[in-house]
């Protein structure tokens, strides 16, 4: 497996058809327990009962073979005891045939659970974590592969966000509480050019990248929740309207990657590449204090999202190609940034590897994650059943890829924070064009 050049510092869930991930937990359990290890996980008990549930279906499956294969025996028997004129002895096996049938039902029914059961504990197995990824359990376990730009010097007069804000009235926090709670920030004026500057800009450099702008559904079924790995990791953290079933989207990721849920691609279609701009909706449960002041945790926010479908090869490539584009966007803005390698106790449910990049608060004198850069691997494809076929071999599963390019609403903040001046807040010059202004005063 490749370790990447950025670690060196630069319809129905059906996994029973594909098999993929009960292959590597047969033979390659003791490498897999090692590698969720690094996420804090005891994965023994896990996989014990996986594969219990599985034995216990093979056992069923084959005493339903013996039993139907039986069953076509006694038909063709009771057919030629018909034609030979021996209608008794016929009807007296046919009624027999009643109990054979009844028991292939029965175990029909109890493979179905056992199928169910087996699904259910599958998607409860989180992703293998890449190689490179650090031990850990805690976001102070992350590794800084890369630190670039200089930190504003602005002396105890610098101002926060929110007090920025207030001062130009470019947000108003408590319309929006009033409105719809907390969280849920009003734009205004030249704060809502901002944002929609920001989008554009943004969409524009994805498509300079050459990421295809999608403009996708804001609410999916379960399924696609499944697909992407959201369900059933991150229900509760998911807006869910219950009399339609339908979610709203914690991001663009989930509507994009499931354009292509269940396709058989061919290695020519790849890599495929996308980009869309959403409204993200995320209820932050258990988020409270100084962290979710101002602009720093949403439950509403704006993001641009890039995602990738590539050959396994060239998936890591790939990722420290959109980790340059996320800090090619981050210098553009001018704001200095770092680059984490996650631990995997910080890593995301569905994620092989993850880089996050940070932008720092002049203000808040800390750093605020933008963006979060990932390969899934094949953990989302096998979910998706999204396949590809190079020339005559058999299909392969494909890599999916996802990365922030960028979130808002921290982008907002450092902007406001770290380009204050006596007279405003200044504009970089790359924005400009889109902002149709230079200063905020």
């Amino acid at each position: 497996m490749t370790v990447p050049s950025s670690c060196k510092g630069g319809g129905t869930v059906v996994f029973l058809q594909d098999m993929l991930t009960l292959q590597v937990l047969r033979n390659d359990r003791a490498a897999l327990e090692q590698a969720l290890s690094k996420r804090g996980i005891d994965a023994a008990p896990m996989l014990d009962s996986i594969l219990a549930l599985d034995e216990e279906r093979r056992h069923t499956q084959k005493e339903v073979d013996d039993l139907k294969a039986q069953q076509n025996s006694a038909s063709r028997e009771i057919g030629e005891l018909f034609k030979s004129g021996q209608k008794e002895e016929a009807e007296q096996r046919r009624a027999d045939m009643g109990a054979l049938k009844e028991k292939i039902h029965v175990l029909d029914e109890q493979q179905k659970a056992l199928i169910s059961r087996q699904e259910a504990a599958l998607l409860e197995l989180p992703n293998r974590p890449h190689e490179s990824v650090p031990s850990g359990q805690t976001e102070a376990d992350n590794e800084v592969v890369a630190e670039e730009g200089e930190k504003p010097n602005l002396g105890d007069a610098a101002l926060p966000h929110w007090e920025l804000a207030d001062r130009y009235k470019l947000i108003d926090f408590e319309a929006g509480v009033k409105i719809s709670g907390a969280g849920f920030p009003v734009y205004r004026g030249k704060g809502a050019k901002l944002q929609r500057a920001l989008i554009q800009f943004f969409l524009d450099r994805a498509d300079k990248a050459g990421y295809e702008e999608f403009i996708p559904p804001h609410l999916v079924n379960a399924d696609s929740g499944r697909g992407t790995g959201q369900l059933p990791d991150k229900e509760g953290q998911m807006y869910h309207c219950a009399d339609d079933d339908l979610y709203l989207i914690p991001t663009a990721e989930v509507p994009l990657t499931n354009l292509y849920r269940g396709d058989l691609l061919s290695a020519e279609d790849l890599p495929i590449q996308l980009c869309g701009y959403t409204p993200c909706f995320r209820r932050e449960a258990g988020s409270y204090g100084k962290d979710v002041r101002g602009l720093n945790r949403l439950h509403q926010f704006d993001k641009v999202e890039i995602v990738r479908f590539e050959k396994p090869e060239n998936s890591y490539a790939s990722l420290d190609g959109m980790v340059e584009h996320v800090r090619g966007l981050l210098r553009d803005l001018e704001l200095p940034f770092r680059t984490l390698r996650l631990c995997g106790g910080d890593l995301g449910f569905t994620a092989a590897l993850t880089f996050d990049l940070e932008v720092w608060s002049a203000a808040q004198q800390r750093w605020l994650e933008v963006s979060s850069v990932s390969n899934f691997e094949t953990f989302q494809a096998n979910r998706l059943q999204c396949r590809f076929r190079n020339g005559e071999g058999k299909p392969e599963l494909v890599h999916t890829l996802n990365g922030s390019a960028l979130a808002l609403p921290r982008i907002v903040a450092a902007l406001l924070e770290n380009h204050q001046t006596a007279d405003g807040i200044r504009i970089p010059a790359a924005l400009q064009p889109y902002t149709g202004f230079d200063t905020i005063s």
